[in-house]
């Protein structure tokens, strides 16, 4: 091909790019291009927004990396349906390039934009980059989708090869920087500043690495210490992982590499199960879009949710991290304070909302779209459905987590719920977990007042687990647990 559109979107970064190493190898000219889409940005709630910040800073690095390579980025602040067709006439390529997107509102996108691109005669081609496999490259021996976690990791794990892990070659044609090119402010496009930096986020490439080397020294414990919210005992890549500032065949060459398919590597192992169950909810929102909406399993939107302005009030102190549960408030003021949440406490907040309170898992899955920094559609749908049992190879209705007893089990010594209630740093360790266990005489003993300094509990977690098998009755014929 004479020359070649690359339409970064979720992949910001100049390595190991599926779409851009393609146009290098098959193109002579090869231009790079990036849009701020207002359909996306015009719909955020606020104007400061650390992902926002997150992709701009990241396009800054990614520009200055291109340019070190003879190009450039090209920026555009607007409609990607009408941006990316107006650009490729402008530099009159032939064809454009991108990586897929799995979401249903990326993949209607997409499609406008090619019949646009069609009626002007250019080529529009999408790759495979984000995930290991997608489309119908892991099936079961039935050649249907896979539903259920378990086999689709053993039949993935069988389907991997090297070819699958190795980095896309970069060398080939030669890329083009335009007269007009530069990363616009984040004020040019409609926003503030957000606290990215004083929260020790780095973004782009090279804050992508800086994490990776910090935690490939870390991996050999990964699957003793994930659980814990209190150790530093996860990746917190997730967030490049969303904008692609780092490649998930590095991450899978590099869990090979510290023994994830051997024995002794537990670590390896556990973190590369965890790459491995990306790659399965990008499959099922690819497959079954419908989980976007509705529950994948349709026996449980049968399911009559609470209502009215008593579940309001609760959903209001479910955000706010006053449910009266430690953890659970905990865990809820770290998401609103710093936008990343634990990966523990998510599955523990979702199932509190739902089981606990009663609530609908669509008004938290909505909940933790706006406030992650990480948000990824396909592993936030996942996970709410897992925790509600609706979804997917699912949590079973009839387990419901126990607040209290998940707080003794991963915060045993109350570090992290101290850190983020620190009203409650006086109280006794014996009584931190469910401190309205406290006699009058022990509350005023450590300064806290139950319903004064801290909530009392919403509910009793005994009654509400009763509720709760009461209110999934409506799904037990007809629906796999």
């Amino acid at each position: 091909m004479d020359s070649i559109l690359v339409w970064f979107r979720r992949d910001l970064r100049d390595f190991d790019h599926a779409a851009l190493c393609t146009a290098l190898r098959r193109g002579r000219r090869v231009y790079c291009a990036f849009v701020f889409d207002r359909e996306i940005l015009d719909a955020l709630e606020w104007r400061v927004d650390r992902r926002v910040d997150f992709i701009r800073e990241s396009l800054v690095e990614l520009d200055r990396a291109l340019r070190a390579r003879g190009g450039a980025l090209i920026v555009r602040h607007g409609w990607a349906i009408s941006e990316i067709p107006r650009l490729a006439r402008e530099l009159g390529v032939t064809a454009v390039f991108a990586n897929r997107d799995y979401e249903p509102q990326a993949k209607q996108r997409d499609a406008r934009v090619r019949t646009a691109l069609q009626a002007d005669g250019i080529a529009f081609e999408s790759f495979k980059d984000q995930v290991i496999f997608d489309d119908v490259e892991v099936l079961t021996q039935a050649g249907r989708p896979h539903s259920v976690f378990t086999p689709y990791r053993s039949a993935w794990l069988r389907r991997l090869g090297e070819d699958d892990w190795l980095p896309h070659d970069g060398s080939g044609a030669r890329l083009v920087a335009p007269a007009i090119t530069g990363v616009p402010t984040l004020a040019e496009i409609g926003f503030a500043a957000s606290d990215l930096r004083a929260l020790g986020i780095e973004p782009g490439m090279s804050g992508g690495r800086r994490r990776l080397a910090d935690f490939l020294g870390r991996i050999a414990l990964y699957h003793q210490q994930r659980d814990y919210p209190a150790l530093q005992g996860v990746s917190c890549l997730s967030v490049h992982l969303r904008f692609g500032t780092v490649s998930i065949r590095e991450l899978v060459s590099q869990a090979i590499a510290a023994g994830a398919l051997r024995m002794g590597g537990e670590g390896a192992a556990a973190w590369l199960s965890e790459l491995i169950w990306r790659d399965f909810y990008f499959m099922i929102l690819d497959h079954f879009a419908h989980v976007c909406e509705r529950s994948f399993k349709p026996a449980y939107d049968a399911i009559v949710w609470e209502q009215g302005a008593q579940a309001d009030a609760a959903f209001a102190a479910w955000c706010d991290g006053r449910t009266g549960y430690p953890l659970v408030d905990a865990g809820m003021r770290q998401l609103n304070g710093t936008g990343y949440l634990h990966n523990r406490l998510r599955m523990l907040t979702a199932s509190f909302l739902s089981k606990d309170l009663g609530i609908d898992w669509r008004r938290g899955e909505a909940y933790f779209a706006r406030q992650l920094n990480d948000f990824d559609l396909a592993a936030n749908n996942g996970g709410w459905q897992w925790a509600a049992s609706s979804g997917c190879d699912a949590q079973p209705y009839f387990r419901i987590f126990n607040p209290v007893t998940q707080s003794q089990r991963f915060d045993p010594a109350g570090k992290f719920i101290r850190r983020y209630l620190p009203e409650l740093a006086m109280v006794p360790d014996r009584f931190l977990h469910a401190p309205w266990r406290m006699s009058p005489a022990e509350q005023a003993a450590c300064g806290v007042r139950i319903g004064e300094h801290t909530p009392a509990p919403l509910v009793d977690h005994t009654q509400a687990r009763q509720r709760t098998l009461q209110r999934y009755a409506v799904v037990r014929s007809g629906a796999v647990p």
